[in-house]
């Protein structure tokens, strides 16, 4: 895969759960990493006294892989139209800053579902060690089918 310094991002899913549902779990960045990275990330955690009713607040985990830490911050959020935002704190693994945001949105005739999308920028180092990020790319690309099976499960 050829590394654009700027690399997009965006997935998209239905979810077999309402929006309300969904945005519970969701809106909590530390149960979205363990849903999204499952083994593939540990020690996740809040720095600080962040937490999920906090913005900003402030988290990391490692990455097993690499054993690189990755420093995040939940960097704004709206309740009421389900919207999250992100941005990476530290370059980590060739990622000099990463942005992402969430967003649940109901489907007008089906109120039991909803649909979910995930935008991601990432500015990659001109030093970057390509193998790494496209590791890291490959699991970006799958988080979004993590969250619909996590609901599918339930």
């Amino acid at each position: 895969m050829a590394i654009q310094r700027k690399h997009m991002m965006y997935d998209s899913t239905i979810v077999d759960a309402d929006p309300d549902t969904v945005w519970s779990v969701v809106r909590d960045a530390l149960r979205v990493v363990s849903i999204v990275s499952g083994p593939a990330a540990k020690d996740v955690h809040w720095v600080g006294d962040a937490s999920p009713e906090r913005v900003p607040a402030l988290y990391n985990f490692t990455l097993v892989f690499s054993d690189g830490l990755v420093q995040q911050e939940v960097a704004g959020r709206n309740e009421l139209e389900r919207s999250q935002t992100y941005r990476s704190i530290e370059p980590t693994m060739g990622v000099d800053l990463y942005v992402g945001a969430i967003r649940v949105r109901p489907i007008t005739n089906d109120p039991h579902r909803s649909f979910f999308d995930w935008t991601r920028e990432l500015t990659i180092a001109a030093d970057a060690d390509t193998e790494v990020v496209e590791t890291i790319i490959d699991m970006m690309s799958k988080q979004t089918d993590a969250i619909r099976d996590h609901f599918a499960q339930q």
